[in-house]
């Protein structure tokens, strides 16, 4: 699906137009265009930095546009664009696997929640970080195919993700194509179905974890958090390696990105002649604050579930894992 629309993209400019949108990603593919349009090392270095800041907070972006600079540093440039496919389709086809290698970490878990209640497994999301997001399986839905595909009954509540509604649009949609059963809640009903006792997991993506275990996700992911420590609903956070940043020590350092509030004062529909239409649900005069993501302290998150396995929240629990 990524691979196909950033094909269709015609330059850098409409690129970084595209970036714009919450919830694409194909990181392996971005500087590979920047090397079709011009093999010019300076001009790749510019447009590796440009490619960077358009999406502050989530740092697998950075990853991979680091390692494929590294890759590129001292490439002749007539080979440039041919090594940078090359390695593009590399980290495509790793992030793929440990897409997987998550989805089967996670699969445990839901195994275990099934024999206990012997009954539907009515798991939680926010936002998307499904297949449209990653390659193939995702991170937070990877455990959720795998136990579909083990005839596991599962049933997903998929919060609308306001103001973009990735969860609407896009986990919806891919749950849909699954043939997954799935019901669409406005973001703050998930509490209430916590205390009705109608929740029994949660599974959320990530845009930034760090060593400690703090979590930065879409915003309201905190809140859902919150909610599941009150209710004793555990609250699990899928993510390949990439995800995790070991510099920056403390939650409240990470680079939160303020997008145009345009997108909380209007909303995008399809009208009665399948046309897409932007209103104004807002008076005019309103002011709107839009931060796109939040940090979940490592505190109230049950585990992480990596490629490598399913971690604590915590330092020493990562780098059990990975150091």
């Amino acid at each position: 699906m990524t691979n196909k629309l950033f094909n269709e993209k015609e330059s850098l400019d409409d690129l970084f137009k595209f970036l714009s949108i919450p919830g694409i990603t194909g990181e392996e593919e971005k500087i590979a265009l920047a090397v079709k349009e011009n093999s010019d090392h300076e001009f790749v270095k510019k447009s590796a930095n440009e490619l960077i800041k358009s999406r502050p907070t989530a740092i697998n972006l950075k990853w991979a546009v680091d390692r494929m600079m590294n890759k590129l540093s001292e490439i002749n440039s007539d080979q440039i664009l041919d090594i940078a496919l090359n390695e593009a389709k590399e980290i495509c086809d790793e992030d793929e696997k440990f897409c997987e290698n998550i989805g089967l970490n996670g699969l445990k878990i839901i195994e275990e929640i099934y024999k206990k209640k012997k009954n539907t497994v009515n798991i939680l999301t926010h936002c998307n970080a499904g297949w449209l997001a990653t390659i193939n399986w995702g991170t937070a839905t990877s455990p959720i195919y795998h136990a579909h595909k083990k005839s596991i009954p599962v049933h997903v509540w998929v919060d609308e993700t306001r103001p973009r509604n990735q969860g609407a649009n896009l986990t919806s949609y891919e749950l849909n194509e699954e043939n997954i059963p799935n019901t669409i809640i406005a973001d703050n009903t998930g509490g209430i179905l916590m205390q009705r006792g109608e929740v029994d997991m949660c599974i959320v993506g990530t845009d930034r974890t760090l060593s400690n275990g703090d979590v930065c996700n879409k915003i309201g992911t905190y809140l859902k958090a919150l909610a599941a420590h009150d209710n004793n609903v555990p609250f699990y956070v899928a993510l390949p390696s990439s995800t995790i940043d070991w510099e920056i020590k403390e939650g409240k350092d990470i680079p939160i990105e303020e997008r145009n509030s345009e997108e909380l004062s209007h909303v995008e529909g399809v009208d009665e002649n399948n046309e897409i239409k932007k209103v104004l649900i807002y008076p005019k005069k309103s002011k709107a604050m839009n931060l796109a993501f939040d940090v979940t302290p490592a505190k109230y998150v049950t585990g992480l579930i990596t490629e490598k396995g399913i971690s604590e929240a915590s330092s020493e629990g990562l780098k059990k894992l990975f150091k």
